[in-house]
Parts: structure tokens; sequence; C-alpha cells
């Protein structure tokens, strides 16, 4: 599929071969399809390839999760960490690895909390690139141990947290003539594909809770919704319900107080949503707005209680950024119809 990369920030252009994720104005790209993309009804991951950025891929196990009716009323959980790391990250990884890999580099930089180091050491391993994660010194241990000895990465601790991580990965990847990797474009576009999937494989959704740190996947799951409108898949956008931790809310306080991001210090437990700068914040927003959706907070003890939940329950091991979006559901004053999609984003615990 031919694409042009637009800034966000700026507006300029950039043709496909552009091999940055970054404007020279160190605004984020979008990825803008010439022609309007026909989306396949398939719960296979790679039958969307053709809704994609590259064609340069390996086809390798990922998506096509399964999805789970749960006891609750009208609720069905969306299992990603049946992806190969246990994470919806795959998703985007696979793209980010394969346009390194068609672009030529050798190495790329990501920062991480922790399961997108894990998912893109996996990825840059099977392309043949190396890996430079760089992740905050009070990362979860099982992940780093995860990142080093499965998938040979480079690791770089930081002081500090993802901010702070990413803002070296930026200086490495500029030093190095490294390729960016992380929550940016091309990551964007394969997290799309959870729309596909869901749209797919359930009738009259209403509503998707999404779990948010760097609201990349909130915003590529509103960006395949609108595609998949367009090409008439459906006739009306379901409504997108954002949840983040009490403890790192900078997202849900902006949207529920109709002020500008601010960054907060992450002090939250749920290291997966410990963001306190969302990459993609203001288009998440958007998202949320144009889908008369809404921002909930959830407290710790209310995580950890719907993490217990999920594991006797339903035999599901979910991080805490996951159980969040069962706690959001309790949380909400359910009104709709329809079936209500929660995203179980990950099992890395």
């Amino acid at each position: 599929m031919e694409y042009s990369l637009i800034c966000m920030a700026c507006g300029l252009k950039y043709q496909m071969g552009y091999k940055s994720q970054i404007c020279k104005c160190g605004g984020i790209l979008e990825v803008n399809y010439k022609s309007r993309i026909k989306i396949p009804k398939s719960e296979s991951f790679w039958d969307y390839q053709d809704c994609l950025p590259t064609s340069k891929y390996k086809r390798l196990m990922l998506g096509g999760t399964r999805m789970l009716e749960a006891d609750e009323k009208n609720l069905i959980l969306k299992l990603e960490l049946y992806n190969p790391t246990r994470s919806f990250k795959d998703r985007g990884s696979v793209i980010e690895a394969a346009k390194a890999r068609e672009y030529g580099y050798k190495t790329l930089a990501v920062a991480s909390t922790g399961n997108m180091a894990y998912s893109l050491s996996y990825y840059s391993k099977i392309y043949e690139i190396k890996a430079h994660v760089f992740i905050s010194k009070s990362a979860s241990r099982d992940k780093i141990y995860n990142i080093m000895k499965t998938h040979d990465a480079v690791l770089h601790k930081v002081n500090g947290d993802f901010s702070n991580a990413q803002a070296e990965a930026i200086l490495y990847a500029r030093k190095n003539s490294a390729f960016l990797a992380g929550d940016y474009c091309y990551r964007k576009e394969g997290q799309k594909t959870l729309a596909y999937e869901i749209i797919t494989q359930c009738e009259n959704v209403r509503q998707i809770i999404v779990p948010v740190g760097n609201a990349t996947l909130i915003s590529g799951i509103y960006k395949g919704l609108c595609e998949m409108k367009a090409s008439g898949n459906i006739s009306s956008l379901p409504r997108l319900i954002a949840v983040q931790a009490e403890k790192c809310a900078p997202l849900a306080k902006a949207f529920n107080n109709n002020s500008r991001i601010v960054y907060e210090k992450p002090r939250t437990a749920a290291d997966a949503i410990a963001v306190g700068m969302p990459t993609f914040g203001n288009q998440a927003i958007e998202a949320i707005r144009n889908t008369k959706g809404m921002a909930l907070t959830i407290t710790e003890k209310e995580m950890v209680k719907r993490q217990q939940q999920l594991y006797e329950k339903y035999g599901i091991l979910a991080e805490l950024a996951s159980s969040a979006v069962l706690a959001a559901y309790y949380k909400m004053q359910n009104t709709e119809k329809g079936k209500t999609v929660a995203i179980i984003s990950g099992g890395n615990v």
C-alpha cells in the first residue's frame, strides 16, 4: 500500500522512502495512504497486509487473539496476552522491525516500561537487528531478565521514568544512526489491527475499553475504526473508553478538565501504563471526543482486586494495566445495549 508521512506538528509531508518516524521539526508522523483501504473480513493478522505500510514481512505467528465472553453482562474480553511475547505490543513491533530491516538498519533504539522492549527485542532478533533498549532502573526485574537473556538485546538502564528513557533513546539513535522505534507511526499502524479483529470477531460492539499509557493503542484503534467506517465495514464508531491508573493519569485529567496534558510523575505499580507524558495524548483525546467516549482512573486497590478476579474466575494471569479495564467496566454506568469489549493488553506479571 503506497503512503506518505505527514507531521502532526508542522504539516510537512514525506514520501514513503523517508527513513525515520520523527519529523525534522521533532513532531510525530502519521501514515497517510494514497488510496482508500479495503479491509478484509478476517481474524488473521497477515490478511491485513494490504492495510499496512510494508510488504517485507516474515509471516510470524501473532494476532488473531481469542475473545472470551465474560460472565459480566455484555462484556467480551480480548485476550492480547496470547501474542508471542504476551502483549499487544507484538502487533506494532513486527511492523517496526520489518521497516528497520527494509531501510537497511542494523541497530534500533527503543524506550520502554517493559513490554515493548521485550517485544521489540524478540522481533529484532528474528530480523537480525541489534536492539538497544532504554528502560528505567526501577522496571520489572522479570521483564528485564526476559529482554537480556532471551533476545540478546543491549540494555541501557536509565535514571528516571519512561520520559527520561525516551529522551535517551532518541539521542542514541541520532548519534549512532540507529532506527528509532517505539510509540510512533509504524507501531500505531500495527496496533490498529486490533480494531479490525474486534469488529470481525464480535457483532454489535458499542464500546471498547482500552488501557492507556503512551496512548498509541487507543489512537491506533481509533484509526482502524475510522478506516473500517470509510471502507463500509461499519456504519458508526464504538465509544472509546480510556483507562489510566489514578497514580498516573495525565490524559484522563486533561480530558475530564478540558485542559492541556501536563506531565505527571508515574507513581503506579501498573508499569505498562506508567507514562507521565503520552506521545499520542492529543490524538487520544480527539479519539475519545469523536466517539463520545470517556476517560476513567482506577486505584491501585481496584486493579489488584480485578487482577485476582481475572485469575480466579477465568484463569487469566493479567498485568495490572489489563485488570484496570475490568475495573473500569464495573466503575462505568453501563447503559449500552450492545457489546463492551475490554482489551486484556498483556500478561507479563
